[in-house]
């Protein structure tokens, strides 16, 4: 080894540096393929001392032997010397004998790779003054720069100071505008002063020191090129900071009316109050403003609504003359979707129309007032003297997405190494109820039939996996976490995980003979009833396939939502008898809670043959089915705080001929309990919750609305996600399913309530909505402060947009009484203050739905609200929702 590569190794910088100087070009080169080398010894392991001692001189023995601004280039940026630690400062001491030329092209190359390179500003900047080079304006360039004028503050001074003092300022400032995603940066430190960004900028234009038209033009044109809020924010306070001169105002024009058209809503709202500005000093034609105001009124946020009816009615109030051409303006906005502004453009249309001279624009008015919503649609009938057009019979018909069917499970896969591609693909991600159940029992078949086979199929699957590590903490060999008597299957791949390893013969017999006599001893949680149930099956299945291997899975289910149907569990039981095999008790448990007993038809069939088998579990079948399964829990509702919660009753049928990690499932439940430790964070397990119980939904929906209550009280994320699968479910929609759909309704997040929204629809398509229940369960949780009204009002009108209009009427029908009660009395606790907030919007998807439908009746209190004084949200659309169920229909 030479001693270079001795140094190297032994972390020796200066010396390699030392050494390296008093090499010609053509040994650097020669050492070359030994740096490589031990570059790939080091990359095995990057965090051992060893290599962390000798990344710092490679680093800089690579850039010095390196002949090439590509290849040094790329050693440079590489991903594995990024941590070298090495100074900027030395690299450009080993490359200053190069030629101007040569650096030049190193800086770009280096300043075009990506700012996550991690290539520092300091070796780039060095790198520009060392070749005097034009200064790159490249993404990582740019972002290096502002990053080091940041962090400068250590040395004292302003960022006012440090940009005044940069050589290369104009074409820098200029490169900020065309980089993308640059604004949060630029707004640290936040403010205006002149150690801010927006504010030492605004200053050097107002200095003169940069030009003042580039600065305005690069600002609105950044403006112009869209973006999200949070990155035009700040060129937007830029441009506010720079106080355009009104010449300045008026040659963007052009650029004003594009903005207020289509920008995010901040950057239009200025552009609008320019434009506004400009109108009312008779800068703007009457055709511009038309045009603003087409673009403005097609806008969905109110605010930029509201403001651009106010500008046209000054303009209007101020020159007549301009009523022809603004008036079928305002009429647009007759089909905004908020009745609100509808009602403001008609009382503005109604202050103008005496002064309207031409018939066509009438006609035009007259038109655009079909798409008022009924009661205003009178209005403008009588004031625009057309006669309004008979309504038809309305005969509504409410048109649901069609609700999801349940999928049949294709047979368990065929060969060993079918099994196996399905095992690797149901590790690597959630399977899902059907893709797991084919899994495991294509498993359970092959290693009945062809053990040895399956083992060989399943080779390259379990050979990184966890509990297959002899070196991992959590290997085998080192009493891995199988061995532990807390273990717990918490998903279903650590199901699969439980059965791979008995099948290899990595978990000790003893472990799992344990597990089928005791159970788990893992802490408990609301879940653990459930959990211990999917986990028993399992656990006994991986004993079997030790001691005792089962020709195939009585339980394994026929659909997708976990149902069994009779006839097939008959003709499993008498495979079982011809091959003499003795039925797991797990298993056969499993497979009495998944067998459908709605159809009484073929329940009673089915009991027949199952008595006529002669067998044990052929008697216990045929019983089960003659008794309908499982009864109907009591329920009753428990308060905790602000929520509404449910007990559930003792259900007798689990706990006799049920083995012990299936009789939790019986025991009564209780809503209020204590905050507990739970291990079940993944979501896709509820999923296999709920195919233990294919028809029995309600006794996994109890379990499940501390979680769901969560999602609306404590602001929590996902748990509403099982909602749908719930709706898909089989068996009653209960009281516990609709106190849960309810509080997805109300959830903190938006993906939450859209779950609980398509939940909605699919229990309407089934026809199993309990609308009255289901709002009166609303109007209780959100008088108590547990449902945030605007929340739900936002999932109701997302659910009424699917054409689902009835039963959302029928749900707020229930709703709504309870909220405009707690008004009338003018309850002052938290929980009427809560309620009252959104309480209008709620009203407005009312009225709309209402509208829709052709509701008609009257709403407890509804009247009293209506006749309050003034006109906020919640009284215009309790009239509203008023003048709805009062309108006449049509013989």
């Amino acid at each position: 080894m030479s001693s270079l590569m001795e140094a190297v190794r032994a972390g020796r910088t200066p010396e390699v540096v030392s050494l390296l100087d008093e090499m010609t070009d053509a040994e650097r080169r020669s050492l070359l393929p030994e740096l490589k080398a031990l570059r790939k010894e080091l990359r095995a392991a990057p965090w051992e001392a060893d290599a962390r001692r000798a990344y710092p001189p490679l680093y800089a023995a690579g850039v010095a032997c390196q002949t090439g601004a590509a290849a040094v280039a790329a050693w440079i940026a590489a991903a594995d010397m990024r941590w070298s630690q090495t100074s900027p400062a030395l690299l450009l001491r080993i490359l200053g004998d190069r030629s101007p030329e040569w650096l030049a092209d190193l800086t770009h190359r280096l300043a075009e790779r990506p700012a996550s390179s991690g290539v520092p500003y300091e070796l780039m900047s060095g790198l520009v003054r060392l070749s005097g080079c034009p200064v790159p304006t490249t993404d990582a360039y740019v972002r290096g720069w502002m990053g080091h004028l940041g962090w400068a503050w250590r040395q004292g001074g302003t960022l006012l100071d440090r940009l005044r003092r940069d050589p290369h300022l104009p074409e820098l400032v200029a490169a900020l505008f065309e980089t993308s995603d640059i604004g949060g940066q630029l707004e640290w430190p936040h403010g205006d002063g002149p150690d801010t960004w927006t504010g030492a900028l605004a200053r050097l234009t107002a200095e003169g020191v940069l030009d003042r038209k580039v600065m305005v033009d690069a600002c609105v044109s950044r403006l112009l090129r869209g973006g999200t809020n949070t990155e035009l924010r700040v060129f937007l306070r830029l441009l506010k900071l720079l106080d355009l001169e009104p010449d300045e105002v008026r040659e963007r024009t052009g650029d004003w009316l594009a903005l207020a058209s289509d920008a995010v809503s901040p950057v239009a709202s200025h552009a609008q109050s320019v434009l506004a500005a400009l109108a009312l000093d008779s800068e703007l034609t009457t055709r511009q403003l038309a045009e603003m105001s087409d673009a403005v009124l097609f806008r969905t946020e109110k605010k930029l609504v509201r403001a651009q009816l106010v500008l046209l009615g000054k303009v209007l109030t101020r020159d007549t003359a301009t009523v022809d051409e603004l008036l079928p303006v305002v009429a647009q906005a007759f089909g905004h979707e908020d009745s609100d502004v509808q009602e403001r453009a008609l009382k503005l249309a109604e202050r103008h129309l005496k002064k309207l001279e031409s018939a066509e624009v009438r006609g035009e008015l007259a038109v655009a007032a079909e798409q008022l919503i009924p009661a205003l649609r009178a209005r403008a009938a009588q004031l625009l003297g057309s006669t309004p057009a008979a309504p038809e019979p309305l005969v509504y018909e409410e048109i649901l997405p069609p609700a999801p069917q349940p999928a049949r499970l294709a047979p368990a896969p065929v060969s060993a190494v079918e099994v196996a591609e399905e095992v690797g693909a149901a590790l690597a991600s959630e399977p899902g109820v059907a893709a797991f159940e084919r899994v495991l029992d294509g498993l359970v078949r092959h290693a009945f039939h062809d053990r040895e086979g399956l083992l060989e199929a399943l080779g390259p699957v379990v050979a990184r996996r966890w509990w297959n590590d002899a070196d991992s903490p959590d290997g085998p060999y080192r009493g891995g976490r199988f061995n532990r008597s807390d273990f717990a299957v918490s998903t279903a791949a650590d199901g699969l995980d439980l059965l791979l390893a008995a099948l290899c013969e990595k978990v000790p017999l003893g472990t799992l003979h344990r597990f089928v006599q005791h159970g788990s001893t893992a802490r408990e949680c609301g879940h653990t009833a459930l959990a211990r149930a999917f986990a028993a099956r399992l656990w006994e299945v991986a004993y079997r396939l030790r001691t005792e291997p089962l020709p195939f899975l009585l339980s394994t289910p026929m659909w997708s939502t976990g149902l069994l149907e009779p006839d097939e569990l008959v003709d499993r039981l008498d495979e079982y008898r011809r091959l003499g095999s003795r039925v797991s008790e797990a298993d056969f448990a499993q497979a009495l809670l998944r067998v459908r007993c709605s159809d009484r038809a073929a329940s009673k069939r089915a009991a027949e043959r199952a008595a006529a088998l002669g067998t044990a579990e052929g008697t216990r079948l045929a019983d089960w089915l003659s008794a309908s399964g499982l009864a109907a829990p009591r329920t009753g509702r428990q308060i905790s705080g602000n929520r509404i919660l449910l007990e559930c009753g003792e259900l007798l049928a689990l706990q006799e001929d049920f083995p012990a990690e299936f009789r939790p499932l019986g025991r009564p439940v209780s809503g209020v309990r204590e905050r507990s430790y739970c291990y079940h964070w993944s979501e896709g397990i509820r999923q296999h919750w709920l195919a233990l119980l294919p028809e029995r939904r309600e006794l996994v929906a109890v379990r499940l609305l501390p979680d769901l209550s969560a999602g609306a009280v404590h602001d929590e994320r996902g748990a509403a996600a099982v909602l749908p699968l719930l709706a898909e479910s089989g068996g009653e929609a209960g009281e516990a399913v609709h106190l849960g759909l309810a509080y997805g309704l109300g959830a903190r997040h938006s993906e939450d309530r859209l779950a609980a929204v398509d939940a909605l629809l699919i229990l309407a398509a089934r026809g199993q909505l309990d609308a009255a229940r289901l709002g009166a369960d609303l109007g209780q949780l959100v008088r108590r402060g547990a449902v945030k009204p605007l929340r739900l009002a936002e999932s109701a009108r997302t659910a009424a947009a699917t054409g689902a209009n009835t039963s959302i009427w029928e749900m707020l029908r229930h709703t709504l009484p309870v909220l405009l009660a707690e008004l009338a009395v003018g309850g002052s606790d938290s929980g009427s203050a809560a309620s009252a907030r959104g309480l209008g919007e709620l009203l407005a998807v009312a009225a709309e739905s209402a509208e829709r439908c052709g509701a008609r009746g009257e709403i407890p209190h509804l009247a009293q609200a209506a006749d309050r004084r003034g006109s906020s949200r919640l009284v215009s659309q309790a009239r509203r929702l008023r003048s709805a169920l009062a309108l006449e229909v049509a013989a």
